[in-house]
């Protein structure tokens, strides 16, 4: 069973790997940013499951799991996230993504869910996909792309444009950009005040 696991946190990325090479019959292959992850499906013999991280660099959320799943010739990809929510979720699940992982399960269920879904079988964990939406939902939230709300969060971490852009890995003038529009959808007059606006609606 070949498992390709993308994340750009080591720790995270190392020890999965080492709990599946632990199972035996496993060959697992790591890499930490989404360029990566293509240059690996291009190149290698096909995965059995190709395990992507949300939120890893040059990932841009759905978009590039969309593109690996065109990309992979009928390999299963899978989302992997820390901070997705169910709706995000849902989106990559109809998206045809082989399932949704997040990174709070506990080793030996990750394990599983990893092997589960590279037999075939989709996954989701039913506890998240089941929770209230009064837990998943934010009214602000709901007025913003992904992308914006990633900016967003770059914003209130006092992030300049320029550590933001790289950590999307996008252009210095495209952060700028989502920055206008998220001062309209705010109604903020500048980066402090929609820190503020977002922190109060409890975003981040």
């Amino acid at each position: 069973m070949r498992v390709l696991i993308a994340d750009d946190h080591d720790l995270l990325r190392d020890t999965l790997v080492l709990f599946l090479e632990n199972q035996g019959q496993m060959d697992t292959a790591a890499v930490g940013t989404f360029a990566q992850a293509i240059e690996r499906i291009q190149n290698d013999a096909p995965y059995d499951l190709i395990l992507l991280d949300y939120n890893m660099p040059g990932m841009n959320g759905l978009e590039g799991l969309k593109s690996a799943i065109a990309m992979g010739g009928g390999q299963k990809v899978a989302l992997m996230s820390g901070e997705a929510t169910r709706q995000i979720a849902e989106a990559a699940l109809d998206a045809g993504a082989a399932g949704y992982v997040p990174k709070s399960l506990p080793a030996k269920s990750l394990v599983n869910a990893i092997k589960f879904m590279a037999m075939g079988e989709q996954y989701a964990p039913i506890d998240f996909m089941t929770a209230a939406d009064a837990d998943q939902t934010n009214p602000l939230a709901d007025r913003l792309t992904a992308r914006e709300l990633q900016v967003l969060k770059g914003l209130t971490e006092g992030k300049s444009n320029k550590e933001i852009a790289r950590d999307l890995d996008i252009q210095e003038p495209t952060v700028k950009l989502h920055m206008k529009t998220l001062y309209r959808k705010l109604d903020a007059a500048n980066r402090t005040q929609a820190a503020l606006i977002a922190r109060k609606a409890g975003l981040f």
